[in-house]
């Protein structure tokens, strides 16, 4: 099996390319800087650089996919953005680092891959419950839910897409994982948080294409 990981450089990204890696998966894996490179390249993974907000860092990756079939794709790139806990409003520039990083990137990286997937592949875009508008509770991090909602949109549109083809797509909230955007007060390791999602992403079955669910499989609504 051959899997791909976009931005592995550490935290939940880096644990999917390290358990993937340790089950004697191919494992191909990008990071924005050399230091991240080299970690993944202590792994064992073939390591690309890439940045998710600059379309010409995306575009050089298609002569790398070319011949390429991957059966699962982690879209993981992410920022949190400005810790709000009201209606203060982002400056033009965080706007654009978490937009660019969140719901623009997937969109080109979703176009790069999309022939290159191997019959039946997984598709998943690392989204939050933060994102649902259904679930919805509360207001901080307005801006990172808005970025989320937006990418769960992409999603979806890719799995109206992509589906047909025989791939399923699927968002998913990973739990509040004790990364260096959860913090160490977080409630889950990244170890079980990707055991978790791992389980949910070999399980798939068509019907899922364009799901929203939990890392413990529960659904999650738009």
């Amino acid at each position: 099996m051959t899997v791909l990981v976009a931005g592995a450089s550490r935290g939940i990204g880096h644990e999917f390319a390290r358990q993937y890696r340790a089950d004697g998966q191919r494992v191909v894996a990008t990071a924005r800087d050399e230091a991240g490179l080299a970690r993944l390249r202590e792994l064992g993974c073939e390591a690309l650089p890439l940045d998710v907000t600059d379309p010409v860092s995306v575009a050089g990756l298609g002569w790398r996919f070319d011949g390429e079939r991957f059966d699962v794709a982690i879209l993981n790139a992410g920022v949190y953005g400005p810790r709000t806990d009201g209606l203060q409003p982002p400056s033009p520039d965080e706007f654009d680092a978490v937009m660019r990083t969140n719901v623009l990137g997937p969109m080109h990286l979703l176009a790069a891959l999309q022939d290159s997937l191997a019959p039946g592949a997984r598709v998943v875009v690392l989204s939050s419950v933060m994102g649902s508008i259904g679930q919805r509770a509360g207001a901080a991090g307005w801006l990172y839910r808005a970025s989320k909602a937006a990418a769960n949109s992409v999603l979806k549109d890719a799995s109206s897409v992509l589906g047909p083809r025989g791939v399923s797509c699927i968002a998913v909230h990973p739990g509040w994982v004790q990364t260096d955007m959860g913090g160490p007060g977080a409630a889950l390791p990244p170890e079980r948080s990707v055991a978790d999602l791992r389980r949910l992403i070999a399980g798939l079955k068509p019907e899922d294409n364009g799901r929203f669910y939990s890392h413990d499989g529960a659904a999650i609504p738009w």
